[in-house]
């Protein structure tokens, strides 16, 4: 029985954080046996924001070493940077014209952008969604591991895929979310405001690349309060924050502790953040030593590289023919 095809990808700005991990890249890992997994570096994704040329070959180095030291295994899947597959921004070049320019500025990231950047308010932004919906549809997948934030540019790729099969033929699947059914997981900022960013306060977001004393500076920072005056208290977001970050790196019976420690309003948050801190460091430094030691050997990465062109090329090439087909564009 044929495999079913799974894409994401990851832009090259910025360095990897927690929240890339838990909301995506652990779910790569354990796609690769049972799916036909593209995973791909959004290098034209972050020209968007004009990043220095000089710095896009390390960032797209140290993307790809962070995904194999979270576990990715090049043997299993494609990886590979966008701009090597010349056949999505062809079929980007197709969705545009089905793209509407109302639609595209109602979506909440482009309307944030915005506000952030009045300045750079370019087309590639504008687009977006619909270079992210050829990402996808240019491997015909049906699932994509992706958080919680990118929701909404499936929901615009699926539409794509809709109307390009009304419009001209059947070719495109349907893609969705795709998680194990545990929900897809949205690690919140240290400060308390909105969800971990590479582009955001540094100091509120852990890095896959920050050494052990960083990790625990940022961690024993972290913003808490007085401590509940009730038993059983509703705990405020930034407070459930600590404890989904413990759910995801300390042991069940550590996480217990502190859960019933709040309960009965006991609760010492200067030593929940040194257990924290331990257990987050525990679980970081592994990731960290591995990429960094992959990082160290550039042919090593540039043949992962061509090989997962060449494998994602073969994909792409075959849904650009019969998209060529049906819209007409086929001339001899």
């Amino acid at each position: 029985m044929e495999k079913e095809i799974v894409v994401s990808g990851i832009r090259s700005t910025g360095f990897l954080h927690l929240g890339n991990y838990f909301g995506a890249v652990r779910n790569y890992v354990r796609m690769q046996d049972g799916y036909r997994c593209y995973f791909f570096v959004a290098d034209y994704h972050s020209l968007t924001t004009h990043p220095d040329p000089k710095d896009l070959r390390q960032n797209v180095y140290r993307v790809v070493a962070e995904n194999i030291a979270c576990g990715l295994d090049p043997e299993k899947v494609a990886l590979y940077v966008q701009s090597d597959i010349p056949e999505i921004p062809e079929l980007y070049l197709l969705l545009n014209m089905l793209a509407y320019k109302g639609e595209l500025e109602k979506v909440p990231t482009f309307k944030d952008k915005v506000r952030q950047h009045p300045d750079n308010v370019n087309a590639g932004l504008l687009t977006y969604p619909v270079l992210m919906a050829a990402d996808i549809l240019v491997h015909r997948a049906v699932k994509v591991p992706v958080g919680k934030d990118q929701e909404q540019h499936l929901e615009i790729a699926r539409n794509f895929a809709q109307r390009f099969n009304h419009r001209y033929g059947e070719l495109f699947p349907e893609p969705y979310p795709f998680d194990y059914g545990g929900g897809l997981t949205r690690v919140m900022s240290l400060d308390g405001n909105g969800k971990m960013s590479k582009s955001a306060n540094e100091n509120a977001t852990l890095y896959l690349a920050d050494d052990d004393d960083t990790i625990r500076k940022k961690i024993m920072k972290a913003k808490t309060d007085a401590g509940p005056s009730a038993p059983d208290s509703e705990m405020p977001d930034f407070i459930q924050n600590l404890f989904q970050l413990m759910e995801l790196v300390s042991a069940e019976a550590v996480v217990t502790q502190f859960r019933e420690q709040y309960r009965q309003c006991n609760i010492r948050y200067g030593d929940m953040k040194k257990q924290l801190a331990e257990d987050m460091v525990s679980f970081m430094r592994p990731i960290r030593q591995k990429a960094a030691e992959l990082q160290q050997n550039d042919a090593h990465i540039q043949r992962i590289l061509r090989e997962g062109a060449r494998q994602a090329r073969e994909s792409a090439a075959a849904t650009l023919r019969e998209a060529r087909k049906l819209i007409g564009v086929h001339y001899y």
